[in-house]
């Protein structure tokens, strides 16, 4: 099964959806235009049922094949929210929303599971019942995890679930997947460090905070450095170092700090948790002040199932003829949600070479829609052939 024809019918329409979704993001649960225009193409479409408002925002798609004779349910994911970015690509269809962005082509993969949804609907020549699910809120606010919260996989009887996302450096259209933990638990933390404020000139009288913070900054390094075992995964980044004092004169009383601990394993996030903690209050007692550490598990690993990632690179072979073997990836997916609820996989699609995803250059390279759609096709028909 290689690009099938239909797309190449279909790709302009569905470039023009991905385009019109790219010139207005929207953030989080807030994909209100987005699902709405979702949900008006699925029943177009003909679906068989539409529902809307499943973990808040999402909306969920079902169509029926041909036949049913095995009672087979396969769900597809795409995500659609967008990023609190600015763009500055210059395209004609560029954003017209302020500080907002598709800047990881959340766009395209709504836009593709729209042109497989449509081919599906038309053809409907598989045994069993596609579900084709549209999530908001995948970066950072676990849409996925409500979606399932919301009983999507029970409502709708979902016993295998498939995502993608693009990746750009990746020839387009060509495939990558891996078995097992493929992207990383995500969690953030927040540290209150408190000590004594006082007059720059006299800082024997104070407890400086900003010394404090900056040997807690260093100190932390050495949890992936000299407390993980080096053949494990652990990457630990402050991303923010705020005093309570901007003056030039004044030795703050307060700083806090902001950062995100990336993990491959349950023993590993446990790990990084315990010793932050440890390093924080620890430093901070020595200089006499405090540390109260506020750690919140975030995304767990993605970790995808190996029969139905031996099955999914199967069907990329059958598109693009390859699919190649993905490295470990330390950002979150939280795709994680949906295979801790059912056994399915997740793979990666090549974007060429644009810029990277999060990025405020990025655009999703619509050359690669047919080759998305027919892997979203392909999954269905293949998993459930017809006959």
């Amino acid at each position: 099964m290689p690009v099938k024809n239909r797309f190449a019918e279909l790709h302009d329409d569905v470039t023009a959806w991905r385009r019109d979704i790219h010139q207005h993001p929207e953030i989080l649960f807030e994909t209100h235009r987005t699902s709405a225009l979702v949900a008006e193409k699925l029943r177009e479409f003909g679906c068989d049922e539409v529902v809307e408002g499943i973990g808040r925002t999402g909306v969920v798609g079902v169509i029926k094949g041909n036949t049913d004779t095995a009672g087979k349910v396969i769900g597809l994911r795409a995500d659609m929210d967008a990023l609190p970015m600015t763009e500055v690509t210059g395209l004609p269809y560029a954003s017209k929303t302020e500080n907002a962005m598709h800047a990881c082509g959340h766009d395209g993969h709504t836009a593709m599971l729209l042109g497989a949804a449509q081919y599906l609907a038309e053809t409907r020549n598989f045994d069993g019942t596609a579900v084709v699910i549209f999530q908001p809120a995948e970066e950072g606010g676990g849409g996925g995890r409500e979606m399932c919260e919301d009983g999507m996989m029970e409502r709708f009887g979902i016993q295998e679930v498939y995502g993608m996302h693009n990746w750009p450096g990746m020839k387009t259209g060509e495939f990558a997947i891996r078995s097992g933990p493929f992207f990383a638990a995500t969690d953030i933390f927040t540290v209150e460090l408190t000590g004594l404020g006082g007059h720059a000139a006299k800082p024997h009288e104070t407890i400086d905070t900003t010394v404090m913070a900056s040997q807690v900054v260093l100190a932390l390094q050495t949890i992936a450095s000299r407390n993980a075992d080096p053949i494990d995964r652990v990457v630990v980044s402050v991303t923010s170092f705020e005093t309570s004092s901007k003056a030039f004169n004044v030795i703050p009383s307060g700083v806090t700090l902001k950062g995100t601990v990336r993990t491959m394993s349950p023993e590993m996030r446990d790990l990084a948790e315990k010793r932050i903690g440890e390093i924080c209050t620890g430093i901070a007692s020595t200089f006499g002040g405090t540390a109260v550490l506020d750690y919140t598990r975030n995304y767990p690993v993605m970790d995808n199932h190996a029969e139905q990632t031996a099955f999914a690179a199967e069907v990329a072979k059958s598109v693009s003829g390859a699919c190649e073997e993905a490295p470990l990836v330390m950002g979150g997916e939280d795709f994680a949600f949906m295979l801790e609820a059912r056994p399915g996989a997740y793979i990666l699609m090549g974007n060429g070479d644009s810029a990277m995803v999060h990025n405020p250059e990025y655009n999703f390279n619509d050359e690669a829609i047919p080759a998305g759609c027919s892997w979203w096709a392909g999954i269905v028909e293949q998993r459930m052939p017809a006959g």
